[in-house]
């Protein structure tokens, strides 16, 4: 094999990767001194090294990609590794109904806003998406952080984020056949193909999970490290060669692992996930034109504004499910605000097939927003409870 790449072409990638990287690890600091989700500062170092932006970062088109890609995989195969088979299937059994009342309540206004600026049905379904699912990294910080972890509400945060992630796993297929075009018929077989191979993967996820981690532990933490990615990037292409979303299967392959396997795997994945969560956020914020931003600023707001409220009317209604009291729903409701990983999973495979150029900029402005005011708002949600005037009392009859 033949490399066309010289020393000299080489030596300033790497000088400007290492001063991004050098950049990414000072924006990270910042973000743990202020309590902030270090997502929105990932993105903005992206719009701002980017086309359009104040800095030109001279990587090729393929580069992005591939980085973008891997980041992404590495990222939901982490987020895969945070459940067990067993809570898995306990999601699918109890949580059902919040999750389809989450998919419609949050789903609809991305949907709505698309069709009304006039948007394609794919960009509508894409957008939809963007505004539907909540971002389990940024969340999932956020209730250790405050030391929630162990409250009654939580469960049912848990049980909303479990599904939307499965929901992931219907919907990025979906999507994928959608972005790839065709005939119908042809969408449809795609579409069935896809759904079977998600299926296939969830059910040998469900069913010989313990036989896949037996094979994969080792007292070589090494070992452990390499065939995990290793099989992560074999079922990760399979899943992207059927046309469903490498992401899925990543997030799949996380699943899988159980017991002590994915105990230390998760340990071990943790550096490579932040790691490559930074590199993805990054290349994505790469492909945004920062000009776009400031036209798409109203919409991401109006969105931002709308979809809060919903996420906060659905958690708490999930919350209420299970007899929390009104402080803890409102706790519930406000944990589920921010948005992160998926979002932006979602917008990237439509501005990469060039589905209505707003996309991006959108995307990227409602991540932003929600991604740093989400956190904020769940902080003071008991302040927020204690303001609120008090129920009126039940009547007597």
């Amino acid at each position: 094999m033949s490399l066309a790449v010289t020393p000299g072409d080489v030596a300033p990638v790497l000088v400007q990767l290492g001063v991004v990287v050098l950049a990414l690890a000072v924006l990270a600091r910042l973000a743990d001194h202020t309590g902030f989700s270090p997502i929105p500062f990932y993105l903005l170092a992206g719009l701002v090294v980017g086309d359009g932006g104040l800095v030109g970062l001279e990587l090729g088109d393929d580069a992005v990609a591939i980085g973008s890609e891997i980041g992404v995989v590495l990222l939901l195969l982490a987020l895969g590794l945070e459940y067990t088979s067993e809570e898995l299937g306990s999601n699918l059994r109890t949580g059902l109904p919040a999750g389809l009342v989450d998919l419609v309540a949050n789903a609809l206004p991305g949907v709505v806003a698309a069709l009304v600026l006039g948007w394609s049905a794919t960009g509508a379904v894409l957008l939809g998406g963007v505004t539907y699912i909540s971002s389990s990294g940024v969340i999932s910080k956020v209730l250790a952080d405050l030391d929630r972890l162990g409250n009654r509400e939580t469960p049912s945060i848990l049980s909303v984020l479990v599904m939307e992630d499965l929901a992931m796993a219907v919907y990025l297929p979906v999507l994928a056949v959608l972005l790839a075009g065709g005939s119908v018929v042809a969408g449809l077989v795609s579409v069935v193909v896809s759904l079977v191979a998600v299926a296939s993967i969830l059910f040998v996820a469900l069913r010989h999970g313990a036989t896949i981690s037996r094979a994969l532990l080792s007292r070589s933490d090494e070992a452990l490290l390499l065939g995990v990615l290793g099989l992560t990037l074999v079922v990760a292409g399979v899943a992207a060669q059927l046309q469903v979303s490498a992401a899925v299967g990543a997030f799949l392959v996380g699943i899988a692992v159980g017991g002590t396997a994915q105990e230390r795997a998760t340990l071990l994945v943790r550096p490579l996930r932040d790691l490559f969560a930074a590199a993805f956020f990054f290349f994505f914020g790469l492909q945004i034109d920062p000009a776009g931003l400031r036209p798409a600023l109203g919409t991401a707001l109006a969105l931002a504004v709308v979809s809060a409220a919903t996420k906060v009317a659905t958690g708490g209604w999930a919350a209420r499910r299970i007899g929390v009291a009104r402080p803890g729903r409102l706790r519930a409701g406000t944990a589920l605000i921010a948005r992160g990983e998926f979002s932006i999973v979602i917008a990237g495979l439509g501005v990469a097939a060039g589905v209505e150029g707003e996309l991006g900029p959108v995307a990227a402005a409602y991540v932003l927003i929600l991604a740093v005011t989400g956190p904020l708002v769940t902080r003071w949600s008991d302040h927020l409870a204690a303001a609120l005037p008090a129920p009126p009392p039940p009547r007597a009859y």
